[in-house]
């Protein structure tokens, strides 16, 4: 038996503790075998040694966590028992680092987890960067795993609103001849984006969000002269935007804002291929510091297994035909 004191230094023991303390109950839930208390910026420890060795490598992750986002919650407390040994020492309790790491629950209790190397990446990354670009396939699960962190950073009180995004080009078709208003023609075209919510929040309270504003789904001219605070910004299908309109998307940023930009270069809508701005877009933004670019591949896609064919298929018919004399195969 040992004992010891902890000082937090340069952070408000509140935003460690909790109101009334909850978080630091719920901390200390897990070491019956320590006596805590905590008193200001101290925390006295009594107990086993390895145990306040533990507790000490627990206070300096949510620390560190604390200066990831802007607050606690129950579930960073848990998510730091979920990471092995390892990653605890280290103080690194991003979910990504862990295969087994759970993002959020759907509807139906399932886990949704990032499965893939990159899709982990992106989890990872969202945690160092406030821009995130997800390039890659279709199937790769890039818009899935983005939707699904920004459910969990609404849940988690980490922003106020959600808001996902597409350019309003029609893939193959004319918006113009579809019966109905402005918002029945443009649904079917970001039924993905509902389709993805609804996995993971039940349809009354998925209804009851967007009709206060708390989620929003709209086409990417919506976005034009807005400031986006505490928010979770996802646009999708970003490479049928032109460079001006990424910009003026990329610059909606207001403060503790979270933005993901997904496309996918093989899969332009555009009449013209080379009005999308988003490889432009990206070089221009590579090496800006805050800005995260996560590229998926083939190995990726966690589709139907015929997904990952179709794709080479097609990528080697596109190589054929660039080689090819005047573009012609």
């Amino acid at each position: 038996m040992i004992e010891k004191t902890i000082v937090l230094e340069e952070i408000d023991p509140l935003e460690i503790y909790g109101v009334n303390n909850q978080l630091f109950v719920l901390l200390t839930s897990h070491f019956p075998k320590l006596k805590a208390v905590a008193r200001g910026s101290e925390i006295y420890l009594a107990g086993p040694q390895e145990e306040i060795v533990n507790f000490e490598n627990k206070i300096k992750a949510l620390v560190a966590k604390r200066m990831r986002k802007s607050n606690l919650n129950r579930y960073d407390i848990e998510s730091l028992f979920e990471e092995d040994g390892q990653n605890a020492e280290k103080g690194m309790v991003d979910l990504a680092e862990n295969h087994e790491s759970i993002i959020v629950y759907s509807t139906d209790g399932k886990p949704i987890k990032a499965r893939t190397a990159n899709q982990k990446k992106l989890v990872a990354e969202y945690y160092r960067n406030d821009l995130l670009f997800a390039l890659g396939p279709a199937g790769s699960g890039k818009t899935y795993t983005a939707i699904a962190l920004a459910v969990r950073a609404l849940k988690n009180r980490e922003v106020k609103r959600l808001i996902l995004t597409r350019p309003a080009v029609e893939a193959g078709e004319r918006l113009g001849f579809l019966p109905g208003d402005l918002k029945d023609k443009l649904d079917p075209y970001l039924q993905p984006l509902y389709d993805a919510l609804g996995d993971m929040i039940p349809a009354k309270r998925l209804q009851s969000f967007m009709e206060e504003g708390v989620i929003q789904i709209a086409p990417l001219a919506y976005m034009r002269g807005r400031t986006l605070d505490k928010a979770f910004v996802i646009l999708d299908e970003a490479q049928n935007t032109s460079l001006g309109q990424l910009k003026m998307f990329l610059t909606r940023m207001g403060c503790d804002a979270k933005f993901i930009v997904t496309g996918d270069a093989t899969q332009i809508d555009l009449p013209n291929r080379s009005d999308s701005g988003l490889m432009k877009g990206v070089a221009l933004c590579r090496g800006i510091k805050g800005v995260s670019i996560v590229e998926f591949g083939k190995e990726d896609i966690v589709r139907h297994p015929l997904v990952t064919k179709i794709v080479d298929a097609f990528e080697k018919d596109s190589e054929k035909r660039q080689s090819a004399p005047n573009g012609q195969s």
